[in-house]
């Protein structure tokens, strides 16, 4: 939250010109870096034009909470209101979305959706939008969750007349999503004054912001849940977008024989595969074909044991890119492609038979196969040679064949506590601007520390298994990967001085006891073996230990990558330096990006680790 006080505090700082000022320093010193000019002019119009219907309301004494920070993620409301309930007495909040939008009218006859001048593609009607925040408040804080009518939510169009938004009411009204126009601000007034007492909201304000923060659902435990009960997560802003304008393109191929592309992109943690699994449900218990397909077995197979648990039919639902060379074309109404950056250039590989190595693009053969298609990609998680999914190579591909390709850009991060910090300090260790990655500014949401020895990193870790988390240790491909015998000990491959473990198994089969290769990361018993980008990518847990190798080390002011470090069979082919570089940076890139609350790092190569120890001032040690 960038900023808390009584309307009346607000409104003096507003007529003295100190807030906007006071907002920057505030923005700064959570994010570490300067609000946009964008931002800046927002603030300099909304705050004053809502602090202005407050004062008529006679709500001086409520608390206004501006930006404020929806728990684990990096999304935030843009004003929250905390007082009492002017007739329960009781704590009364009430979720404001403020906009700027002059006029607005539904996408296509779809109310979920609307279109505005300002915005090339539809965006989510700011009905739906706050009633979204609403809902995930409720499921998130404690304040909420045994009293989930005590918040309310209202969008507040103040620039906007009756006709120039009157389409947008199509979508349903509700407590959680109300829709004022600067034209109807005599209602808004009279409508606050249903919800809040002229009276100090100070003590609501402090039960708001000293609830529990419910934990976060790991995508997989809820995952059965998801496919074949009801949805499990609020989708918030562009995530609901995208599914929305999935649905929206399942209805319109219902009535006619046309095919559409959607393609949806996002940084690790942005919550594409909670839409994937969102709309794998929903479409599956609505009747519709629909199948979920990766690049992964491991991701693929971890869904068919835990989402199609005792259940046949949900495990068929899970496939891989590569099972479409034969498809019959638009035999499913609706074809999921999760990890879409796994595409390759073709299905066929050596065990195809001859007869089926038609030579078509393996992309091809995943828009012919279905009605609809979803393509959920980072460009950024491309870590083998031959993975080519861009969003330009599938927008090409739609387009040659007449089709309609519609791409969603996710902007938050549900990962790493929601820490966007988080995210874009790695972004910038790993690709470095001219003045050199960035010392890492500790912070409440992410935790992140170094380790001088493997040995520190596995006992921190254990220490946050024995508190109930989850954890695990990955490593860059820099030894060899023994296949493990039944009835013998694991052969423990990474050698790090006097420090030994094993690889995750590979196969399908555990062996002594430790899970097979694609329930590594879901199986507790996954932590005692060392897991590699084959093994992690996709999967997610609480704490993150990640051993940087040889293969990547910084030496004279920048990364160095060294091919000949690397153990990984891939790179032993015809691969230019390059690719070999680019490829590297990525597979750190999602070790990096795996832990939901920490991450722990340790390198193998002594030069680093003063570089890591000079941007990353906490090490473990602190809490052994």
């Amino acid at each position: 939250m960038l900023f808390h006080a009584p309307v009346h505090e607000i409104a003096a700082q507003v007529r003295e010109g100190s807030l906007i000022s006071q907002l920057r320093q505030n923005f700064i010193h959570a994010h570490g870096h300067e609000p946009s000019t964008s931002e800046v002019r927002f603030w300099e119009e909304s705050i004053p034009v809502l602090t202005s219907v407050l004062l008529e309301a006679g709500l001086d004494h409520v608390d206004m909470m501006i930006e404020y920070a929806l728990p684990l993620t990096s999304k935030y409301a843009d004003v929250v209101l905390a007082g009492v309930h002017p007739v329960s007495g009781q704590p009364s909040y009430v979720v404001i979305e403020l906009k700027q939008w002059s006029r607005a009218k539904p996408e296509e006859g779809e109310p979920l959706l609307c279109r505005v001048d300002a915005y090339a593609r539809p965006v989510l009607n700011p009905i739906e939008q706050v009633r979204g925040y609403c809902d995930y408040l409720a499921s998130f804080n404690g304040a909420l969750a045994e009293f989930p009518e005590r918040i309310a939510g209202v969008a507040y169009l103040y620039n906007a007349t009756e006709f120039g938004i009157s389409g947008l009411r199509e979508e349903r009204l509700g407590v959680r999503g109300r829709l004022f126009s600067g034209e109807r601000r005599g209602e808004f007034i009279a409508y606050l004054g249903e919800l809040l007492a002229p009276e100090s909201g100070a003590a609501a304000a402090e039960g708001l912001l000293t609830g529990s923060i419910a934990p976060p659902k790991p995508l997989l435990t809820v995952a059965a849940n998801e496919v074949r009960e009801r949805e499990q997560y609020v989708l918030l802003d562009e995530q609901r977008v995208a599914y929305e304008e999935v649905m929206h393109a399942v209805r319109r191929a219902r009535r006619s024989a046309n095919k559409e592309v959607v393609v949806v992109t996002g940084n690790p943690g942005s919550g594409k595969s909670a839409i994937a699994l969102a709309l794998l449900g929903e479409l599956h218990r609505s009747g519709s074909t629909v199948l979920y397909a990766t690049g992964s077995a491991a991701l693929t197979k971890t869904m068919r044991k835990i989402a199609g648990a005792r259940s046949r039919e949900v495990q068929s639902l899970f496939t891989y890119f590569n099972s479409f060379i034969t498809a019959e074309p638009n035999s499913v109404d609706v074809l999921i492609c999760d990890e879409a950056h796994r595409i390759r250039e073709t299905s066929a590989n050596r065990y195809t038979p001859a007869s089926h190595r038609t030579g078509r693009l393996q992309v091809e053969e995943l828009i012919d196969a279905a009605h609809v298609l979803v393509f959920l990609l980072d460009e950024f998680q491309a870590v083998r040679p031959g993975e080519l999914g861009t969003v330009n190579m599938i927008r090409k591909t739609a387009e040659e064949r007449g089709i309609d390709c519609r791409i969603v850009s996710l902007s938050g991060n549900f990962r790493n506590s929601g820490s966007d910090e988080y995210l874009r300090w790695v972004t910038q260790l790993l690709d470095p601007p001219k003045a050199g990655p960035k010392s890492w500014q500790p912070e409440r949401r992410m935790d992140l520390r170094t380790a001088n020895s493997p040995q520190e990193l596995e006992e921190f870790l254990h220490q946050q298994r024995s508190l109930g988390f989850s954890a695990r240790m990955t490593a860059g491909y820099c030894w060899r990967w023994s296949e493990a015998k039944p009835g013998e000990p694991l052969p423990k491959d990474v050698v790090i001085g006097d420090w030994a473990r094993p690889w995750s198994l590979r196969g399908d089969r555990s062996v002594m006891g430790a899970p097979p290769a694609a329930l590594w990361a879901t199986d507790p018993a996954g932590f005692s073996q060392v897991g590699s980008v084959y093994t992690a990518q996709g999967f997610e847990y609480d704490w993150s230990g990640v051993i940087l190798g040889p293969d990547l080390v910084w030496r004279n002011g920048k990364w160095v990558v060294d091919r000949a470090a690397s153990k990984d069979p891939v790179f032993r082919k015809v691969i230019a330096d390059d690719d070999v570089h680019r490829l590297i940076l990525n597979t750190y890139k999602v070790l990096l990006t795996r832990g939901m609350a920490g991450t722990v790092i340790y390198s193998t190569d002594a030069a680093t680790r003063v570089k890591l120890r000079e941007l990353i001032e906490t090490p473990v040690t602190a809490a052994l």
